[in-house]
């Protein structure tokens, strides 16, 4: 029989064992650790692109939610309220049901896609293009969405924007003007709307768009005359037509959100063949770990193409 001086012995023991095992049985560093991931969402956009009938904001979160990803990005021209009216109580009480529908869907509302154009000549123009951006701030402040995607405007020489896809996305500028007065205009325009993005606390993240943004360069030119950390870029994989790797290595460092185009069915205005592992490659060498929204823009039927987008995007950007 063991007295009770041999049992505390035996104990102390086998304690001694399990303490000297411990370190070994813990989880690997990695599992401590796990890497930070790109977390994927999908834009409103791929589900309407500017064509009757117009799909409602619910039933992309809806499908985002199916789909398995963390957010959505919201077209506010897609939005169930009007765009260059002032914001009313009614306008909110909408957004805010969006933002309760999100909620419990399990999606983050990532970003809010405006419209503006700071390319504008007269001032005054300008300047309501200013007080826009400054309502869609507010926008994105009220359905908790941490970003808006910019634009830097264009000269609108080209009115229709079929012709100026057919024309590369490279149009005339005003007469009268020099390119050095776009860049002046905007940077100015977007200098005093970082007040307003830092009391909303709301990043503008200005796209590789149309316009003066449409290069690498005028996109950078733009962000580092307005050192604030309530700018940055915003990568479209799908909006430098030609040689699009070199340009999206040179924005990268800057970005804080991208867009991830396809174009399945052949696109709406031009397709690429984006590969994304080297995209992916661009953005694990930046260092990048914010979001990456799906914007499909081709033809084919989205509740087909989407899927088979992020089933592309998982295997890539998100890995």
């Amino acid at each position: 029989m063991m007295n009770r001086r041999s049992f505390f012995t035996t104990t102390a023991c086998a304690g001694a064992t399990l303490a000297l095992r411990a370190p070994a049985e813990e989880p690997a560093a990695s599992a401590r650790h796990p890497k930070k991931r790109i977390k994927l969402g999908v834009c409103t956009y791929s589900y309407w692109h500017f064509r009757d009938p117009k799909v409602p904001i619910e039933t992309v979160i809806d499908k985002a939610a199916e789909f398995g990803v963390e957010g959505v990005d919201i077209l506010h021209r897609q939005m169930d309220i009007p765009e260059k009216e002032p914001l009313t109580p009614e306008h909110r009480s909408y957004l805010r049901k969006l933002k309760r529908h999100a909620f419990r869907n399990g999606i983050e509302i990532v970003a809010v896609s405006i419209h503006q154009n700071f390319v504008q000549q007269d001032p005054a123009e300008r300047q309501k293009q200013v007080e826009h951006t400054h309502k869609c701030l507010e926008i994105a402040y009220e359905l908790g969405a941490p970003c808006i995607r910019l634009n830097s405007g264009r000269w609108n020489t080209i009115k229709d924007f079929d012709d100026l896809m057919k024309a590369r996305g490279i149009e005339p500028i005003l007469p009268g003007c020099t390119e050095d007065d776009g860049f002046k205009w905007c940077i100015e325009s977007i200098e005093k709307c970082i007040p307003k993005a830092q009391e909303c606390g709301v990043v503008m993240a200005l796209e590789n768009h149309w316009g003066l943004s449409r290069t690498p360069e005028g996109q950078l030119r733009i962000i580092n005359a307005v050192p604030s950390p309530w700018l940055g870029a915003l990568m479209d994989t799908g909006n430098f037509m030609e040689d699009p790797y070199d340009k999206l290595k040179q924005i990268a460092p800057k970005t804080v959100y991208m867009q991830a185009k396809t174009y399945y069915g052949g696109g709406e205005w031009y397709t690429l063949d984006l590969d994304y592992n080297r995209i992916a490659k661009i953005l694990s060498d930046a260092g990048y770990t914010g979001y990456c929204c799906l914007e499909f823009e081709g033809k084919e039927n989205p509740d087909l193409a989407v899927p088979r987008s992020l089933a592309v995007l998982r295997k890539t950007v998100g890995a």
